[in-house]
């Protein structure tokens, strides 16, 4: 019996495998030596096929390089042409949807604050007209006495108030100046004048009277606070001032039934009184400051014009 060396070339066998079938007429029959070589060639193209499923194997394993290699003898790489009918893989770009870039815009406070004053705007008017309502529905002696620090003597005095009497002579009044009792049939002229020294209460009251606001002074004010009450006076009709000597206040203005003490002329109050009661504090309406019964000298003793007549003019003006 031989022996067979593993690594000796093994001589195939020149009989045909079982089931073979007989070659037919016309086939040459292949000598051993060509056998040979054509089983070499089948056991190197396995050994080959083993090789590249291993290389495959490890290709795998390994992560996958995009960067193409670069080809020495070609300045870009060749385009494969895919078969026909083939459809082309879809790439990652063309597949993943690119989501659009959305731009934040500033805020834009033009707009804002156009809107806002214009609220603005609107809110004041309708305040200011809803004020307008309310003062409209004020009677003129409820606008009085929203004035701070005035005394309404409907209220505190009815019984002085009523005091209307015309008569001769001097008279003693209760308050200092005066805003309401018995006084002179001749009333001091009021129309926006200006009186530079005392003129007697017995003719300012009945100046009231008329609806006229008399303005008096402590004669120690300053000149400059004097002026600035002589321009409310001046070219007012029922309106009419002068000084005051031993007030409490510097200033104190009077209409009928109403007084208002003040310490200088800058007050507000002092315009707000005029507008409440200029006219409108009038007990004969209708009735002139500028014409009829008048006096415009002065002096605290009242000048009785008419008085040798035998009439007050009572009730006639």
């Amino acid at each position: 019996m031989s022996t067979q060396h593993s690594g000796g070339n093994r001589k195939p066998s020149t009989k045909p495998a079982a089931g073979a079938k007989p070659k037919q007429g016309g086939d040459e029959e292949l000598s051993s030596s060509e056998v040979a070589d054509e089983l070499d060639t089948e056991l190197d193209s396995d050994a080959e096929a083993t090789t590249d499923a291993d290389d495959d194997s490890d290709v795998s394993d390994k992560p996958v390089s995009t960067k193409p290699k670069a080809n020495p003898r070609k300045s870009a790489p060749a385009r494969k042409t895919a078969p026909a009918g083939a459809k082309r893989p879809a790439t990652a770009a063309a597949v993943k949807k690119i989501a659009p870039v959305k731009v934040k815009q500033g805020m834009s406070w033009g707009p804002i604050a156009l809107f806002t004053t214009v609220g603005v705007l609107a809110l004041g008017i309708v305040g200011f007209a809803g004020y307008q309502v309310y003062e409209n529905g004020l009677g003129w002696k409820d606008r009085a006495d929203q004035i701070s620090g005035i005394k309404d003597y409907y209220k505190i005095d009815k019984d002085l108030v009523g005091q209307r009497e015309h008569v001769w002579g001097p008279q003693t009044y209760k308050l200092s100046p005066p805003v309401a009792g018995n006084h002179n049939p001749n009333w001091q002229r009021c129309l926006g004048d200006v009186y530079p020294t005392q003129i007697a209460n017995e003719h300012a009251l009945h100046s009231l009277e008329h609806g006229a606001v008399w303005i008096t002074y402590n004669p120690s004010l300053p000149a400059d606070q004097v002026e600035k009450l002589a321009k409310r006076v001046r070219g007012n009709d029922f309106m009419l001032m002068s000084p005051y000597p031993n007030l409490d206040k510097p200033i104190s203005l009077q209409a009928w039934g109403f007084q208002l003490k003040v310490d200088n002329a800058d007050d507000k109050r002092i315009d707000e009184f005029v507008k409440a009661l200029r006219q409108n504090a009038t007990l004969e309406a209708g009735t002139p400051c500028s014409s009829g019964s008048i006096i415009t000298e002065t002096g605290t003793t009242p000048h009785d014009l008419g008085k040798d007549s035998g009439s007050t003019q009572m009730g006639s003006n």
